[in-house]
């Protein structure tokens, strides 16, 4: 390895093709470690592996390893990919031959040619983080790594002397800020034309509640703490005890696992929703985080479709609202609900008889518990309140606890629960009751979504985790139809009604930094940090065609459209194209920051009568100098500064930078008397 070291400063300088050469593995490094979390383990491992060689043979000074290395390598790249994703096509097989490529690349990284080649890879693997996430922090990332590849652009067109890393950078930012308005401009007005507009984006969110429900599932949610919903509330929230966001209707228990109903009543028996609102609404906005699912989360109950532009919504017979499509991104929907509501028939109808059904041969002492409680309390439809209530008495007195950690249940859950354990989650106390319910003969389901949630200080907005999964239950009683009961709130009412959760245990990071910060200050920060995710999502990752119309209208056109989108930003395009074209001319004499240094030293040495042209250069200036001034210190000064100039340019590994130079030259004496 070529060093040059310096010992007055302790500084020791690489050649320049190394110092480049490292930079930008440490750029494609951070794009490869943006992308960690969503590749295989083999992609990062490779990529690392690769990366760490070639900054070895660059250190060393090596030369860089032949063809059959790099076919090699490539041949495993292609068989790692087609044994994970069984296909070398499509988004994630694509993403992660895209990640191997471009760390392969630096192999043969030999000139500028293919140094261009890494860049526009490395642009590209940019682009495909936004398959995977679209966060504000995704975006920090991207835009660290953007500047990266931008300054090793701009370092590759500077390829006479050492110029610093420092100097690229700014004008990779300066060129940043200058194309920062067009791309406002793009995203404001480009037309969104869906489903067109965006990137495919099925990999993107988290499952949250599933279509069915396995007891212990919902207890695994309960750990998990990122954000389901954010509601902004028309008005003031409802009491949290009253907010239920109502997903998947649950009716069909094979004795583990709750399903949704597959009814064997033809269609005009079936069970209908025959919803009954009552009150006044309240109206509601829904920020909802990807799911991939089909259902909209509303509050119990919403009689009118939510607003959701762009995809169809239909109510299901057991109040849930569905989409056409499922949900792959950030979605903003309006609702009215209908706090106080009923639904169902109000009589026996023989659509109850699939609310009624249970497993044969499972939990033989929850059914002969049911058969005691009937005997107490009578049995037939008009004892079914009292069989309720002494359901929920034996919840509240009988020792049960809520808990996140009850334990593996064998398979009889209900009589684990009832009898055994006493122990359990939301779905388990659900299931538990409900099975009990239908033991004794009267109609019962499971419902599953979220329950209540926490208000935002800092912007207002409420806010809804998963942490806040909920189940609880639906019985029939004659006369009113399903009513809600939530049997979760008999054995620790703090679950329902506050914003009281148990909490997951910490690990061993978490424990230390609650240890240092204060509770109040890691609320404060959290609720500002989630204050800006929401701005974020509001403002950029749900900006809409209708946010576009909407622009439109404020700009004054009546009755936008995307032709009219199409227009205003065309001119906007010309107007800038033509500011640019200003400041072109008005640039085209300006130079690099080297060149208009010499030209200002050339300017004033004429007037000395030292005269030169644009191509000479400033180590024969010095020798005219010299000559001309040979006993003038001033002279001789202002000679040994033009010679340290061209140093700085072309000197292998010069340590002067161009801003002493700048410094020196405003101190120089200069002679006083023109040449002879």
């Amino acid at each position: 390895m070529l060093t040059n070291a310096l010992p007055s400063r302790g500084v020791v300088l690489l050649p320049r093709d190394t110092r480049d050469t490292l930079f930008l593995l440490a750029v494609i490094a951070w794009v490869v470690a943006l992308q960690a979390a969503h590749i295989p383990p083999w992609t990062t491992a490779l990529t690392g592996a690769v990366l760490a060689w070639r900054a070895w043979l660059a250190l060393k000074a090596q030369p860089l390893p032949g063809w059959p290395w790099r076919a090699g390598l490539l041949v495993i790249a292609l068989a790692g990919t087609w044994l994970t994703h069984g296909t070398l096509l499509g988004q994630h097989a694509g993403v992660t031959l895209v990640v191997v490529l471009l760390a392969l690349k630096t192999l043969e990284l030999r000139a500028r040619r293919d140094a261009f080649v890494v860049f526009f890879l490395g642009f590209f693997a940019l682009l495909t983080h936004f398959f995977y996430s679209q966060t504000l922090l995704t975006a920090a990332g991207i835009l660290v790594a953007l500047l990266g590849l931008l300054t090793a652009v701009v370092n590759a067109h500077m390829p006479v002397g050492r110029p610093s890393l420092a100097q690229a950078a700014r004008i990779a930012g300066g060129m940043a800020l200058l194309g920062a308005p067009i791309m406002l401009a793009l995203f404001l007005l480009f037309p969104r034309m869906a489903p067109l507009w965006g990137v495919p984006n099925d990999g993107m969110g988290t499952s949250g509640l599933s279509e069915e429900m396995r007891v212990g599932d919902i207890a695994e949610l309960a750990l998990d703490d990122s954000i389901a919903l954010r509601v902004r509330f028309d008005g003031r929230p409802p009491p949290s005890g009253l907010i239920y966001f109502r997903g998947p209707v649950l009716s069909q228990f094979d004795g583990r696992q709750w399903q949704p109903l597959e009814s064997g009543f033809p269609g005009n028996l079936r069970l209908r929703s025959e919803l009954r609102p009552g009150g006044e609404p309240v109206s509601y906005e829904v920020t909802m985080e990807p799911n991939r699912r089909r259902w909209l989360f509303v509050l119990e109950a919403a009689t009118t479709a939510p607003e959701l532009p762009g995809n169809r919504v239909r109510m299901t017979d057991e109040l849930q609202w569905v989409t056409q499509r499922p949900i792959g991104s950030l979605v903003r929907y309006r609702a009215q609900s209908h706090l106080d509501f009923g639904h169902g028939p109000l009589q026996t109808s023989l659509g109850l008889q699939d609310h009624l059904q249970l497993p044969p041969g499972f939990n033989p002492r929850t059914m002969a518990l049911a058969q005691e409680l009937r005997r107490t309390h009578g049995a037939g439809p008009e004892h079914a309140r009292a069989l309720v209530d002494a359901a929920l008495d034996r919840l509240r007195t009988g020792g049960y606890v809520y808990t996140l950690e009850p334990g593996v249940y064998g398979q009889h859950t209900a009589d684990e629960f009832w009898f055994d354990r006493k122990r359990g989650f939301c779905e388990h106390i659900a299931s538990a009751f409900v099975v009990l319910m239908r033991a004794m003969d009267i109609p019962a389901r499971v419902v599953t979504g979220y329950q209540g949630g926490e208000m935002n200080g800092v912007d207002g907005y409420w806010t809804v985790r998963q942490r806040d999964a909920h189940a609880w239950t639906e019985v029939w009683l004659q006369g009113e139809g399903w009513v809600r009961v939530d049997p979760t709130g008999a054995v620790f009412p703090g679950r329902v009604g506050s914003v009281l959760r148990l909490q997951a245990p910490t690990g061993a990071v978490a424990g230390v930094l609650q240890a240092a910060i204060s509770p109040n200050l890691m609320a404060l920060l959290r609720a500002n940090w989630e204050a800006l995710n929401n701005v974020w999502n509001q403002w950029v990752l749900n900006y809409t065609q209708d946010s576009q119309f909407n622009l439109l209208r404020s700009l004054g056109v009546a009755s936008p459209s995307w032709q009219d989108l199409a227009l205003v930003l065309l001119a906007v395009v010309v107007a800038v194209s033509l500011a640019g074209a200003a400041w072109a001319l008005w640039e085209r004499q300006r130079h690099d920051p080297w060149i208009r240094l010499l030209r200002g030293a050339r300017k004033r040495l004429r007037a000395l009568g030292v005269i030169s042209s644009e191509r000479t250069p400033p180590r024969e200036l010095a020798q005219q100098l010299r000559t001309r001034f040979a006993a003038d210190p001033a002279a001789q000064a202002l000679a040994h500064w033009l010679l340290r100039l061209e140093a700085q340019r072309y000197a292998p590994h010069s340590p002067l930078t161009l801003a002493e130079l700048r410094r020196d030259y405003r101190r120089l004496a200069w002679p006083t008397r023109r040449a002879t």
